[in-house]
């Protein structure tokens, strides 16, 4: 493992080991977090926030972590299953309880017990799940209906100028 700060000591166990496996996957990659941040459009404070345990990271920069690793299906399933059980097990934060009218809504978040967990669903493009859609849309096939109508137009003038 590199120079890492030492976890605090009150650290569950199953946030503890989760993070210590996701230390030992970034350093797997031999990136610093500068790289991995560019690599996985999570920044370098958030890498190390998530690095020193103070604050549990999305799904999905786990996900893109494993890619750039280049770890397979069945470890990256693994890190999948450690994340949830580090969520769950995570520490909440202390904080001053709001005035009723000052508090503002939820916005992104899971709520667990009253607390809020954001769990970013931002993916780089390059991890984008492809667009489903269903049969082609109205416009698309008037689209290529129009172009071949053009085709067979400039087909038809073309043969009626040369003969």
């Amino acid at each position: 493992m590199g120079a890492w700060q030492p976890l605090p000591d009150d650290l569950p166990s199953e946030v503890r080991h989760f993070v210590e496996q996701l230390r030992q996957l970034k350093d797997r990659t031999g990136l610093s977090l500068v790289a991995l941040g560019a690599r996985t459009a999570y920044s370098k404070s958030s890498w190390q926030r998530y690095l020193n345990a103070t604050q549990p990271p999305p799904r999905q920069a786990v996900v893109a972590l494993c890619r750039v690793a280049g770890i397979g299906k069945d470890e990256a399933e693994r890190f999948g299953v450690r994340w949830e059980l580090a969520v769950q097990a995570w520490p909440k934060p202390v904080t001053v309880p709001e005035k009723p009218e000052d508090a503002a809504p939820a916005v992104g978040g899971a709520e667990t017990d009253g607390e809020e967990y954001e769990d970013d669903p931002t993916l780089p493009w390059w991890d984008a799940p492809p667009k489903t859609s269903g049969p082609p849309s109205r416009r698309l096939l008037m689209v290529a209906v129009g172009l071949a109508v053009l085709l067979v137009l400039a087909a038809v003038i073309g043969a009626v100028a040369l003969g």
